[in-house]
Parts: C-alpha cells; sequence; structure tokens
C-alpha cells in the first residue's frame, strides 16, 4: 500500500523512537524465511537484486529504488525472487511509550518509490558503518544518520510523485484529446488510470487550473469553435454531437458562457473573417 509522504513525515517528527539493529544481508535463493516479522517495525532498503514477499498478504516487489516499510509481527511469506540472489539493508526501531493507533504508519505496511539517489546510498553506507561502533557518541551519530536517511527518503519520494503526477496529467490529458466526441465520464477516467476522483482533481489543478470536467468541457468547446468555421459542417448539432454533448441547447449554452456568443452568431460573426 502507499502513504502521504507528511502524513508518514510528521508520524516521525511526533514520535519519539530508538534504534533496535541494523543489518546488511545477501540472500541467495532457496532460503527459508520465517513466518513472521521481527517484534519490531523496520525499513528494508533494497541494493542489488530482486524479491517479491507479502506482509499479511499484500505483495511487495523489493527492487532498488524502493523503500519498503513493515510493521512487527506481520506475516510474512516469499512469493518470488527470480532464483538470483538479492543484497538489502534493514533498519528495526521501537517506538518509545504508547503507539495505540493501528493505523499509525510504524503499525502498517507500505513502499515508497524514491528512486536512485546517490546520497540516499551514501546515507546508508555510513549508516551501516557507524552501527558496528559503540558508546554513546556513535549511539547519538546513529540516530541523527538514520533521521538524515528518512529525510532523503522523503524527499525522493515526493518528487517522484510529482514526476508521476505530471505523467498521469500528460495521460489523461492525452486520452481526452483523443476521444473527446466519446462519451467521458469523470469516475471512468480515475479508475481507467487507477486513481481516486480526488487525486485526479488535484492533479488537473496543479497542472491545467481546473478541475478534469471543465477541462474536458473547454477542449470540446474549443474543438467545436474550430469546427464553426468549416462550412460543410452545416448544423449546430451536428457539431454539439462531434464534440461529444449529447444535448445541442445545453452544448449552445455552455458555448455562449465560455465565448460570450452563442455557436450560431459565433459562426455569423466569423465564417468569412476567422480568428
Amino acid at each position: 500500500m502507499k502513504i502521504e509522504i507528511n502524513k508518514l513525515a510528521k508520524h516521525f517528527a511526533d514520535v519519539p523512537f530508538q534504534m533496535e539493529g541494523i543489518y546488511r544481508f545477501t540472500q541467495k535463493p532457496g532460503k527459508s524465511w520465517p513466518s513472521y516479522t521481527e517484534p519490531f517495525p523496520g525499513f528494508v532498503f533494497p541494493l542489488n537484486g530482486k524479491v517479491e514477499f507479502t506482509f499479511d498478504g499484500t505483495p511487495y516487489v523489493f527492487t532498488p529504488g524502493k523503500v519498503i516499510h513493515g510493521g512487527a509481527k506481520m506475516k510474512l511469506a516469499e512469493k518470488k525472487n527470480n532464483n538470483t540472489s538479492w543484497e538489502y539493508l534493514l533498519v528495526h526501531y521501537q517506538i518509545c511509550g504508547p503507539d495505540s493507533d493501528k493505523l499509525s504508519p510504524s503499525s502498517s505496511h507500505f513502499e515508497l518509490q524514491v528512486g536512485y539517489s546517490l546520497r540516499l546510498y551514501d546515507l546508508l553506507e555510513r549508516l551501516w558503518k557507524i552501527s558496528f561502533q559503540s558508546g554513546s557518541i556513535p549511539a547519538f551519530q546513529t540516530k541523527v544518520l538514520f533521521y538524515n536517511v528518512l529525510e532523503e527518503v522523503f524527499a525522493c519520494a515526493r518528487n517522484q510523485d510529482n514526476g508521476n503526477s505530471k505523467t498521469l496529467f500528460d495521460q489523461v490529458s492525452a486520452y481526452i484529446h483523443e476521444h473527446y466526441s466519446e462519451s467521458l465520464a469523470i469516475s471512468m477516467l480515475s479508475e481507467q488510470n487507477g486513481v481516486s476522483r480526488n487525486r485526479l482533481a488535484y492533479v488537473f489543478s496543479k497542472y491545467s487550473g481546473m478541475g478534469p470536467g471543465d477541462y474536458l468541457l473547454s477542449y470540446r468547446l474549443n474543438r467545436a469553435k474550430e469546427m464553426l468555421l468549416v462550412e460543410n459542417m452545416t448544423t449546430i448539432q451536428e457539431i454539439s454531437q462531434a464534440v461529444g454533448f449529447n444535448d445541442p441547447f445545453y452544448f449552445s449554452r455552455a458555448f455562449k458562457k465560455q465565448f460570450g456568443l452563442s455557436p450560431r452568431e459565433y459562426r455569423n460573426k466569423f465564417i468569412n473573417n476567422p480568428v
């Protein structure tokens, strides 16, 4: 499952925790795994290779470029490892004090897309090396480094999310441009792209300044404006149907609201002097 970055950052800003262990493993195919995760929550940082596990029945593909979090004592099962070795860094931590919310990030399993970050890998290497040292100062440095790791993870995940937002906008807007003449519903567009209507509305507002419904309406009306200057398209109803409107009266009202002229008035004014 996915998690909202701001919620995750707030959780680690508000909740005190202590480090429980930092481990680096290279696992070969055929290794047997325990049926449950450790009694502490933890972050898995894949370094090389690929493997698929399930946390409480939810599958996750562990590959570099991702960070996976598992809660304490969750059901664990390996699904597939492609017969290759894989390497990862595991960081266990413990919440200090009560954390009774079963929906809190520390009690949840989720993944973050972080992409490739040289700084993140450098921080993980430093974190791994300092974990061998004993004493209060190395313990303090370990926690500081882990905060730095989390900061880099949050920044990378946010950048990935912004990139995914632009990709989503480009995909949906391109689909609208190609299929505007068909019957389109915002619920269908959101389901088709695997996002909620609220998410789709946020992305369109961010990149176009309007919601997806207004974007679709505006695109249809602008295409209609172009068609009105084509003489062989003789009726307003023909044009309204060609740009996806089933009701020519609604089309005429929307057109006048957008451009200040009815479709007929626009055609009469500009048919011999297109602008």
